[in-house]
């Protein structure tokens, strides 16, 4: 299944991409996509419906973040060899972890909006996975079985803040609003059966920036939502995004980053694409 939300930000409503591409309203089964939803348990009532019963969605809404009850944002840097190389970083013996904050989730086509001081600000084509059933210490042989499903995600990133600011704090330069893109839909598992064999791309105003393959992983997935529920319990809802491929701007000869009216558009085989416009910081 392919799971969205959609409306004006704050007010979406649940809803349901068919085989046939028709997206349909899933208000009268459900009251949005929650964690309690993307249970297995939840997931079976949804993968128990007749699509083709269920109200047609009108007109081209907005797609908003694809879930809600996102509890945990949890990032993995230089998952991919070459991007490890670009960013003048030893290749990790174990993953590296970092926090996006859950206020800095944003729809898949909304503006990034940079801070007022922004110097660097930079792009991240993401495959994300997010947990359906609770996860604590779990094996990677069972690790996949926790999750819910799998969506794009633009890891944004304002490298001055991430790097040179007080010492580096990726946290720091990572978790702006905005700076969480996800979707447009949450693809459920099922649908998804390698998450290592997924082509993920991503260009600036037109021109390709990122070309990559998930199976360049250094660490898979599923090592992955082992590694974390080593480190915290994974709850439903919860995001990991897994790393982007080379093509950073930072990784550039000369770096090359995003500006006001910059466009950014990104996919992932199966999972959909995005597209945002960089717009003027606003005072808060």
């Amino acid at each position: 299944m392919k799971l969205m939300r959609v409306g004006p930000p704050g007010q979406e409503t649940p809803a349901l991409l068919d085989a046939q591409g028709t997206l349909r309203d899933l208000s009268a089964v459900v009251d949005d996509i929650t964690p309690e939803v993307l249970s297995p348990a939840g997931l079976a009532q949804l993968h128990a419906l007749d699509p083709a019963g269920l109200p047609v969605v009108s007109g081209t809404p907005r797609p908003g973040v694809p879930w809600t009850g996102c509890g945990k944002f949890v990032a993995i840097g230089l998952n991919y060899h070459d991007h490890a190389v670009e960013s003048n970083l030893p290749v990790p013996d174990e993953p590296v972890m970092f926090p996006k904050w859950t206020s800095c989730l944003s729809g898949p086509n909304d503006d990034i909006v940079p801070p007022a001081d922004f110097r660097k600000l930079d792009w991240e084509v993401e495959l994300g996975m997010v947990i359906g059933a609770r996860a604590r210490q779990v094996s990677e042989a069972d690790a996949l079985h926790h999750v819910a499903g799998y969506c794009v995600a633009n890891d944004v990133s304002e490298r001055w803040y991430q790097i040179e600011r007080s010492g580096g704090q990726w946290g720091k330069g990572k978790g702006f609003d905005t700076f969480g893109p996800v979707g447009p839909w949450l693809v459920t598992a099922d649908e998804v059966p390698d998450p290592q064999a997924l082509n993920l791309w991503l260009s600036v105003n037109g021109e390709r920036m990122q070309t990559g393959n998930s199976r360049h992983m250094i660490f898979s997935c599923a090592q992955l939502v082992s590694y974390c529920s080593h480190m915290m319990t994974l709850e439903p809802g919860d995001l990991i995004i897994t790393g982007t491929p080379p093509g950073v701007g930072m990784g550039r000869t000369p770096p090359r980053f995003l500006n006001i009216g910059d466009v950014v558009e990104l996919g992932i085989d199966g999972l959909g694409t995005q597209r945002q416009q960089v717009v003027a910081p606003t005072k808060r």
